[in-house]
């Protein structure tokens, strides 16, 4: 599967994975001295849709693939929620093509097979209901969860504008990333976060305690772990407290 990427900048490379029904156009912060490499995610923004096989062992091949032809070896990655279970991957199934790792509101999985079964019908119900919908009831039923209640504070203007970006989406797109890449049809990686050998910054939203929570039991897992819990955001860090994020990935990827 070829990806469409969108490449910025001067420096060393940084891959940014966005969430679910984001895309490329998400980071609106800025990585001065770095070569960006922002993916639009299968089902997302303009690449393809992920086959029904396909989940995220799959996914990190054709990340490693995008480097291979942009001539890079080794890169930082970004990945937020979704994008960072996908970069999560990479760092296991590639460890020499992860200089530096950074999770934001991520989770390894769902320990327990019930609740992975029960996740993975909620997710295969979500997306009978938008292909039949469609697009624009979705994402505003998708952003009405409580896990995106803080971004009320962004005001009506900076929501209305992440709410137009996410109806760039298509809804066969989001309804094919739901069925093959979400959390219910993940193995979960828990037992294995000791594998990874790189510097892994975890950042949560204070307003996100269960985030939060995911991210204190990573770092007891992960050897090289730096934690970090930044106030006033919940899920979406990059988005809600955009320049303590920025100072926390500064911080961290500046040798």
């Amino acid at each position: 599967m070829r990806l469409h990427v969108e490449v910025a900048g001067e420096g060393p490379p940084l891959v940014l994975l966005h969430g679910f029904t984001g895309s490329s156009a998400d980071w609106d912060v800025s990585f001065p001295g770095r070569r960006t490499i922002a993916v639009d995610l299968p089902g997302h923004g303009r690449s393809p849709l992920p086959p029904a096989a396909m989940r995220l062992p799959e996914v990190a091949e054709a990340l490693v693939a995008v480097l291979r032809r942009l001539g890079i070896t080794c890169a930082d990655w970004l990945g937020y929620s979704l994008g960072g279970r996908a970069a999560l991957h990479v760092a296991l199934a590639h460890p020499a093509c992860v200089g530096r790792l950074v999770l934001e509101s991520c989770s390894p999985g769902l320990r327990d097979p019930a609740a992975r079964a029960a996740r993975a019908a909620a997710d295969a119900a979500l997306a009978d209901a938008l292909a039949r919908d469609g697009i624009e009831p979705f994402v505003d039923r998708w952003m009405a969860q409580p896990l995106f209640a803080s971004q009320a504070r962004l005001g009506h203007a900076a929501l209305a504008q992440a709410r137009a970006r996410r109806l760039r989406n298509s809804a066969a797109g989001l309804a094919a990333a739901l069925r093959a890449l979400g959390t219910g049809v993940q193995a979960p990686l828990w037992s294995r976060l000791g594998e990874i050998g790189v510097p892994t910054l975890l950042l949560a939203g204070a307003d996100d305690p269960l985030y939060a929570r995911h991210a204190a039991a990573m770092a007891a897992r992960l050897p090289r772990a730096t934690l970090a819990v930044v106030p006033e955001a919940g899920h979406a860090v990059h988005l809600e407290n955009p320049a303590a994020f920025a100072a926390a990935i500064h911080a961290f990827l500046t040798p």
